[in-house]
């Protein structure tokens, strides 16, 4: 009996075989770009706070470098898998390529739950996986930066340990480090309002203004919050998120009818993104279960916590009110989800292209890093919506040129760039 547990490297194989197809790309192409160019699996000894040793273990993998140095976060999560860093990578690849910035794909992880870890835990463990794979990271091989449950501090702990190792400066190594520290103003709003960039233009080809839509949103990270942020500012009306319920260990959906207030629920979060559901109560927020956050009525649904959220189990349940959704997670809808969600008639913006905002604003980053000059926030801001609204701007034409759909229009744009260079250089 063929086996239903979902495998995202799976997922990101037969999204690229499609794409492949569709470019008729070479079987030497296809064997190059299908299967991540260097895996590195490691062990992670860290001393807990109890005196005892405990191992982790850790990943990294570099997809592809043919456009540039890999570029990739780094996650720290209980269920994390190779399978799942191995995805990650390949869609930096082409997320990275769509963007149009001179990087390459990678990813990182660690099998490990920092709600249970003291920060003297958490910063051995950033340490710890720097030193495992020194060797083959750096500004100008592999550029890391933060993911789901890893943030500012746990990058300025693996630049501190990169520093120490190799005896000098080199705030260009990592991305996503404290503003003050070699980080970049308006890094922590970049994904989330790229998100919403993107989403602009969709309404504007849709003939919708955000100030007459709602939305809801799944997660309240950063990737959602400043999602939030910029969506409300520019008129729209959250009425739901969702979250990760740590007390009971499962999710949870919030809802408040009149729209929520990012304020309110930014004082009763943790640093996780998860949210005080006690406190929401008394302030009025209704509670239900995590998957609520699929039904309501709205006009727009912003996925942006984990992949495989959105699959033929309850692809069923979103409202015929939905018009858009854009995927501000890596991968959160399965393929056949995929195609009853065009079947409905919703527009999509694919994952890579609607959360490019956080690799470009990386890449900004990592480029006043290497010049030891920053940037205004406003200037930032402004490079990202050039950026985005570029990217956004070339996918919607090629899908319109081509009569093809926002993602396959995404991924033959990106591969066939990355092929390209992988041809150029003679690797193929």
């Amino acid at each position: 009996m063929k086996s239903t547990v979902y495998n995202p490297f799976e997922t990101a194989r037969q999204q690229f075989d499609h794409a492949a197809d569709l470019l008729e790309l070479d079987n030497t192409t296809r064997e190059l770009l299908r299967t991540p160019m260097r895996e590195y699996h490691f062990n992670i000894p860290v001393r807990m706070d109890d005196g005892t040793k405990k191992i982790f273990r850790g990943f990294r993998i570099q997809h592809n470098d043919a456009r540039g140095p890999a570029k990739g976060g780094v996650r720290f999560h209980p269920l994390e898998t190779i399978d799942t860093v191995r995805a990650l990578s390949m869609w930096m690849s082409w997320k990275t390529a769509v963007a149009d910035i001179p990087l390459g794909g990678g990813k990182g992880g660690v099998i490990c739950d920092p709600h249970h870890l003291s920060n003297s835990e958490q910063e051995q463990l950033c340490r710890g996986w720097v030193r495992q794979i020194v060797r083959n990271l750096g500004p100008n091989i592999d550029i890391p930066s933060p993911d789901i449950m890893t943030n500012a501090q746990h990058m300025l702990w693996m630049l501190d340990e990169y520093e120490t190792i190799m005896g000098g400066h080199f705030p260009g190594f990592i991305t996503g480090k404290p503003t003050g520290l070699g980080g970049s103003l308006g890094k922590k709003e970049s994904t989330g309002y790229g998100v919403i960039i993107a989403i602009r233009e969709a309404l504007n080809e849709l003939g919708l203004k955000a100030a007459n839509t709602v939305a809801s949103v799944q997660g309240y990270g950063n990737v959602a919050r400043y999602a939030i942020e910029l969506y409300q500012k520019m008129g729209g009306k959250v009425i739901c998120v969702s979250c990760w319920d740590e007390e009971d260990h499962k999710t949870c959906a919030f809802r408040k009818k009149d729209g929520i207030i990012t304020e309110e629920l930014d004082s009763i979060s943790d640093v996780f993104g998860g949210i005080d559901k006690h406190k929401a109560r008394d302030m009025g927020y209704e509670l239900f279960s995590g998957n609520e956050w699929l039904s309501q009525e709205v006009d727009i649904l912003i996925p942006a916590a984990l992949e495989n959220q959105i699959t033929m189990d309850n692809v069923n349940n979103i409202r015929d009110s939905v018009k858009l959704i854009a995927e501000g997670a890596n991968g959160p809808v399965s393929p056949d989800a995929d195609k009853i969600l065009a079947d409905k008639g919703i527009f999509m913006i694919p994952d890579f292209l609607a959360n490019a905002g956080g690799a470009i604003s990386s890449y900004f980053e990592q480029v006043q890093s290497n010049m030891n000059y920053y940037w205004e926030k406003d200037e930032v801001l402004g490079k990202l919506d050039v950026k985005m609204t570029s990217a956004y701007a070339a996918v919607s034409d090629f899908a319109k040129e081509n009569k093809l759909s926002m993602r396959d229009s995404a991924y033959v744009i990106s591969i066939d760039r990355v092929a390209q260079a992988c041809r150029e250089r003679g690797w193929v």
